[in-house]
This record gives C-alpha cells, sequence and structure tokens, in this order.
C-alpha cells in the first residue's frame, strides 16, 4: 500500500468528506444552541498536612515529612470525601431544600410533584432521619425505595452528583479545592459548601474518635503491664525472704573463696604428711629390731604423756579448723605445742644409755617427726570436712540463682514492655492534643456562568465526524486486497503481465475502433491493445496459436479476443477468431459465423470443403460439451496445422480456468496463452490452484491482460 493511493481514495470520496461534517454540524448547532449555561463554584480545605507550624509538637524533629507519605495522606482525604455516605448527606439536604423551601434548585419532577402533603411531610421526616445518622437508603425498603426513586427524578443521587464534582489537590500545596457544576449557581454553591461541611466533621469526629480509643486502649494497656511488672517484682521478693537471700552474687563469691583457701592448705597439708613420711622411714632405716625394742621399753611411760598431749592437740586443731581459723584458739594451740615438745625433750633425756647412744638424737627427731605428721593428717580430714560442707553450701546456691535469673529476666521484659507502652501512650496522648485540624478556608459562593462551549462542541462535532469518515475509509483502504494497479497483479501472482486495458465509458463498438471520428474517444483503448499486440508477437515469435483465458467469467475475455483481431487486421494480417467457449458463445451469438467447431473439427470431409479461406470467425453451437468430446486431440491437431497454412494468427477464446478441463483442453493446441484479470477483484483461495497452473505451462503462459484500469492512470 502506498500513502498515495490514500490520498487518491479520499480525494475520490471528497463529497463524502465535505456533506457528512457539514450535516454534523448542522445537527449539532440544533443540539446545542437549547443548552443551558454552567456555572462553576468552588471551595478550599486547609489540611495542615505540610503546614510546619502545626508540627512543632511531632515526634519526628526534623519535621521532614516524606513526599510519598504526603500523598498517600492527601488521596486518603481525597476518597474519604467521596465516600457514599458523604454524598448521601448532600442529596439529603438538596431534596430537604426543595421539599421546605418554596424555590427549588431544579425543577421539579413528575414524581415530586405527584406527592402530596402528607407524603412530603413523611418524605422530610425520614430524609431528616438519615441525614442525622448517616445512613443510606434501603433498596430493599420498599418506602425507603421510593425516597431513592424521588431523588432519582431530580438527579440528587449520588450517582448524579459525582458526575459533576471535582475534587483535587492544588499542586504541592496544603489546601485541596472543591468544584461542582451545574445549571444553578446557588445550586453549585450550595453542594459544595455542604460537602465540605459534611466532610469536615466526618473526619474530626472519625479523628477524634480514633484517638480517644486509641488513648483508652494504650492506658488500659498501661495498667496491665505495670501490674505485670509488680507482679513479677513481689515474686522475686517472696522467693528471696523465703531462702534467705541477700545478695546472691556476695555470697556464691564469699564461699567461692573460702573453697580455694581450704584447697590451697588442703595441698599443703598433703604435701607435709608425703614428706614426714620420707624422713620417717629413713630413720627407721637406721635403726634394728633390738635397738628399738630397747627404747620402746626404756620411754614407754613418756610416751604415754606424749601421746594424750598430742591428742589434746588434735582436738583443739580440729576448733581451730572449724572455726574458721579463729585466731581466739591460736594461742591454746600454741601453748599446747610448747607442751608436747617439752615432754619429747624429756623422754629424750630419760633414754638408758647402751652402746646405741649415739642414736639419741634419731630418736628424737623421729617423734617429733611422728607429732607433726600425725596433725597433719589429722587437719587434712579437717579441711576436707569443711570443704564438703562450704561444696554443699555453694551447690545449695546454683538453684537460687536460676530461679533469681529467670525472675529477673521476666522482671526486664515486664519492664521493657511496660517502657514502651508507655511511650506509646504518651505519644498518643500529645498527639490526640494536637492532630490535624481541617478548616475550610474559602466558601462556595455563587459566581458567573461559565463561557459558552457551544461553538466548540459544533466544531468538535465536525472534526469527529470528519475524522470518522477518514478513519473508515482508511480502514476500507488498509483491508482492500482487491489488484488496481498492474504492479499489484505481478506481486499477488508472480507471473509476468503483458499489458492492460482501460475502462471504456460508454459501449465498446470495436468496428468503430479505428474511424477517425473515435479517434479521441478510443485513443488510449487502441493504444493499449497496440502494446498489447506488440507483447503478443514478441512472445509468438513465429508462432501463429494464441489462447486467451481468464480464472473466471466476464473477466473481458471476449473484448480482448476480438479487439486483438481487429488490430491484427488492421496490420494486414488474416485472423482467425475462434470461440471456443461452449458456455457462453457471445462471439458466436454477436457475429453469426458460418463455420462451427463442431462441424469443422469432426472427421468429416464434407466439413473440411465447406470451410472458406475467406472465414475470419469460427463460433459453436454452445452446450455442455468440450473440445476432445468433438474429436480426438491428433485429428484436431491436423485441423489446426491446416489453420496454420491459411491464417497468419489463429486467436482462441477459451472457458475460464474454473471450468476446469474445457479450458485446458484448447490450451493445448495454443502455442502461447494469456490471461485476463478484472481489475478491483480479489484472488479468492479457490483459484490459488489456476495460478499454479499457469506457472507450469512450461513457458507457455506470456502473461496477464488486467482488463478495466482506471483511465486516470493510463497516460503517455
Amino acid at each position: 500500500m502506498e500513502l498515495g493511493n490514500f490520498f487518491k481514495l479520499l480525494w475520490k470520496h471528497k463529497n463524502l468528506l465535505i456533506i457528512i461534517p457539514l450535516v454534523t454540524i448542522i445537527v449539532s448547532f440544533f443540539l446545542v444552541k437549547n443548552l443551558a449555561d454552567k456555572y462553576i463554584s468552588s471551595a478550599q480545605i486547609a489540611t495542615g498536612i505540610i503546614d510546619e507550624s502545626r508540627h512543632l509538637l511531632d515526634a519526628d524533629p526534623s519535621g521532614a515529612a516524606k513526599e510519598q507519605s504526603i500523598a498517600h495522606e492527601f488521596s486518603n482525604l481525597i476518597e474519604i470525601m467521596k465516600l457514599k455516605t458523604l454524598i448521601n448527606q448532600v442529596s439529603y439536604q438538596l431534596i430537604l431544600h426543595d421539599l421546605q423551601q418554596p424555590v427549588p434548585y431544579k425543577p421539579y419532577s413528575k414524581l415530586f410533584l405527584s406527592m402530596n402533603n402528607a407524603a412530603r411531610r413523611h418524605a422530610i421526616e425520614l430524609f431528616t432521619d438519615k441525614f442525622n445518622k448517616r445512613e443510606s437508603l434501603s433498596y430493599y425498603n420498599k418506602d425507603e425505595n421510593g425516597l431513592n426513586e424521588l431523588l432519582r427524578s431530580m438527579r440528587y443521587d449520588e450517582r448524579s452528583l459525582r458526575k459533576d464534582l471535582y475534587i483535587n489537590r492544588d499542586e504541592d500545596s496544603d489546601f485541596i479545592s472543591v468544584s461542582y457544576e451545574s445549571d444553578n449557581a446557588q445550586l453549585s454553591a450550595f453542594v459544595v459548601n455542604v460537602l465540605c461541611k459534611q466532610f469536615i466533621d466526618y473526619y474530626t469526629h472519625t479523628v477524634r474518635q480514633n484517638e480517644t480509643d486509641a488513648v483508652n486502649y494504650l492506658s488500659n494497656l498501661l495498667d496491665e503491664k505495670r501490674n505485670a511488672l509488680n507482679t513479677k517484682t513481689n515474686q522475686l521478693q517472696q522467693y528471696k525472704i523465703k531462702n534467705g537471700i541477700l545478695n546472691l552474687e556476695e555470697q556464691s563469691k564469699s564461699i567461692f573463696d573460702q573453697i580455694m583457701v581450704y584447697n590451697d592448705r588442703k595441698q599443703q597439708a598433703q604435701r607435709d604428711v608425703s614428706s614426714y613420711d620420707g624422713a620417717i622411714k629413713k630413720i627407721d632405716d637406721k635403726f634394728d629390731p633390738k635397738e628399738r625394742k630397747y627404747i620402746e621399753a626404756s620411754v614407754s611411760k613418756y610416751n604415754q604423756d606424749v601421746i594424750n598431749s598430742q591428742d589434746q592437740l588434735h582436738i583443739l586443731t580440729d576448733k581451730y579448723v572449724r572455726s574458721g581459723f579463729n585466731p581466739k584458739l591460736r594461742p591454746s594451740i600454741d601453748s599446747l605445742s610448747n607442751k608436747l615438745a617439752s615432754q619429747i625433750n624429756e623422754t629424750s633425756d630419760k633414754y638408758i644409755t647402751n652402746p646405741l647412744t649415739g642414736k639419741d638424737d634419731l630418736v628424737k627427731q623421729k617423734l617429733t617427726l611422728e607429732v607433726t605428721r600425725d596433725l597433719a593428717k589429722y587437719s587434712i580430714r579437717a579441711i576436707s570436712n569443711s570443704l564438703n560442707e562450704l561444696n554443699t553450701k555453694f551447690n545449695r546456691l546454683v538453684p537460687f540463682d536460676a530461679t533469681v535469673k529467670t525472675y529477673n529476666f521476666d522482671i526486664d521484659i515486664a519492664s521493657k514492655e511496660y517502657l514502651d507502652v508507655l511511650n506509646k501512650y504518651n505519644q498518643t496522648n500529645l498527639q490526640s492534643t494536637f492532630s490535624i485540624k481541617l478548616r475550610q478556608v474559602e466558601n462556595a459562593t455563587p459566581d458567573a456562568a461559565e463561557p459558552s462551549k457551544k461553538m466548540l462542541l459544533i466544531i468538535l462535532g465536525g472534526i469527529i465526524s470528519f475524522s470518522f469518515c477518514v478513519i473508515v475509509l482508511f480502514g476500507i483502504f488498509f483491508f482492500d486486497d482487491t489488484i488496481k494497479e498492474p504492479g499489484d497483479l505481478v506481486k499477488r501472482t508472480q507471473l509476468p503481465l503483458i499489458g492492460h486495458l482501460n475502462t471504456v465509458i460508454g459501449s465498446l463498438d470495436l468496428k468503430k475502433l479505428w474511424d477517425v471520428e473515435h479517434r479521441d474517444k478510443m485513443k488510449l483503448f487502441k493504444e493499449l491493445i497496440r502494446s498489447i499486440r506488440f507483447e503478443v508477437d514478441q512472445e509468438l515469435r513465429g508462432e501463429k496459436v494464441l489462447g486467451i483465458t481468464s480464472l473466471a467469467d466476464h473477466e473481458g475475455k471476449t473484448v480482448l479476443a476480438i479487439s486483438l483481431a481487429y488490430s491484427y487486421s488492421m496490420i494486414n494480417k488474416k485472423v482467425l477468431l475462434i470461440d471456443g467457449n461452449f458456455n457462453n458463445p457471445t462471439i458466436s451469438n454477436t457475429v453469426q459465423p458460418k463455420i462451427f467447431i463442431e462441424d469443422y473439427f469432426k472427421n468429416n470431409p464434407d466439413n473440411y470443403e465447406a470451410f472458406s479461406a475467406s472465414t475470419n470467425v469460427m463460433g459453436n453451437h454452445g452446450g455442455d460439451v468440450t473440445l476432445l468430446e468433438v474429436s480426438d486431440e491428433n485429428f484436431i491437431r491436423s485441423r489446426f496445422n491446416e489453420l496454420k497454412m491459411k491464417y497468419d494468427i489463429i486467436i482462441i477464446e477459451t472457458p475460464p480456468l474454473s471450468s476446469l478441463n474445457k479450458s485446458k483442453e484448447w490450451l493445448l493446441f495454443a502455442n502461447k496463452t494469456i490471461a485476463v484479470f478484472e481489475a478491483n477483484k480479489d484472488i479468492p483461495k479457490w483459484q490459488k490452484d489456476d495460478i499454479n497452473y499457469l506457472r507450469n505451462l512450461e513457458g507457455k503462459f506470456a502473461g496477464w491482460v488486467l482488463n478495466k484500469t482506471d483511465p486516470k492512470k493510463d497516460r503517455f
């Protein structure tokens, strides 16, 4: 498709493009001339959302509110104002005004005029009740549904009011603009003011109620968290009192320190015992049995005193250890130790001398070491008992510590929850005191009528109708697959083209085609026929039989065949025109020939003698018959060979390819074939096989002739 062709289509339908918009403009003029004037009233509401002076006590000291959050708040306010509940409030006020005031905002509807006084009083009472309660009328209640019908009849219903109601934010300001358009200036101002007042009251009441509910909820939650914290604290106190816990951490630390001291002393005593045992063993090794017997017999009395002193020292040492090494017992231990040492010395002095008296010092040392060793061993037992007692006390503190930590953890959680709720309570309480308060800063007042849009509507109607016509024509042009030009036919069929013929206005008289008086009228057609004749000669290259066919009936084969015959006769060619279309023998009916196909192509000598060399048209009798049914192929070829001897060119008009074999039988005997296609027609799918047949004619297909083209495009 080319854009130039589309403009040519528009120019072709220029009258349509002028008449339809003109009619639309005239109709629009009569439709809009009686339109009422429009009145718009506007009001502004200050929200305080981006007013910094009203956010001094906000929790965020920066005061830099996010743009997205601000946009959400304004969107929320605008959607609240569009609620059906608030629009219904305006509807109730409008209908109540018309019911109670002598001058209504709109002309009374038929339903309104049909109401009697009692019905009006009932309507006023019910509308007032619904207005005070902010309730909607029920469609399921017959009485209330009737009032809904009354609102719709006066066009005061919610859907009608929304059509002319405009609510938006003034750019990036703190204000919301509300405007309404109607036929009455008082009505526009009344709707805007009532809606703004109802919106502010509704929003203020809703916000105040929400804030009160939030504060009350947080207050109750704060009491609950405080009681929970006190309960956890009292439980910990009672547990400490019951188990005698003052400071669990200090107590456990003190016991642990004592355990470490006793462990050190126990290890030291164990080392002393080991060393004393080793020393005593060395001394024993120096005495034989006889010497020990002598010594024991001599000092048995003194040894008894030493043993008694040792027992007393053991008892006193045990008291000293159990008392936690009380310094008051230390002098008694030292005194008893001195006494024991004196007794040991006395024992040494009383030895009975014998030849072995050189070992007296060893005996003395042994006794001293044995006493010291025994003291160390007994102290180990005392220290172990004390360690066991300390470990028992320490182990008793472990479950206490776990329980106390659990209580402390619960108290920490309860304390944190309490503080969080307390902060939230204080913040909410503060914000509720200084919450945003909406204010109507500009009331709606009746204003002058808006500039008339009648002329704009009329012009717009003309433009729309013109555009619609252009779109329709473009749709026709875009979806038009018909073949209008020779190039389109070549692209669609991928077959060559040898020429085209223009559309001739009026009747086509071929006998007068070359007359001087018709030269101007038929000049273009005659030149196109000459061009086709030349192309046919180039294709035939000395051959003489030309077949003319088409895809369907009435494509123009007869006109082309007769025109070519006349054209060849004008150049002194001896032409034979054969009417091979048995279904539609137009040439035979027009020329009334003397020789017919059924006679000539039969194997009959009489028919052959009857054929004259002066004959230039061979017709047929018509009917349901084919060429090969007239005679066999070989005989027909022989007849064509005879005709080639007599004529310079033989033109055969065959049936269309849609007749299947009737056309193809004629094409068997043609040297070249041309096909006629009528312009402004499409190629349906069922003709694709016929086009493929033409492609497969093995060089015998000369090309297309496009018939009935636009004569304005064919200029020389």
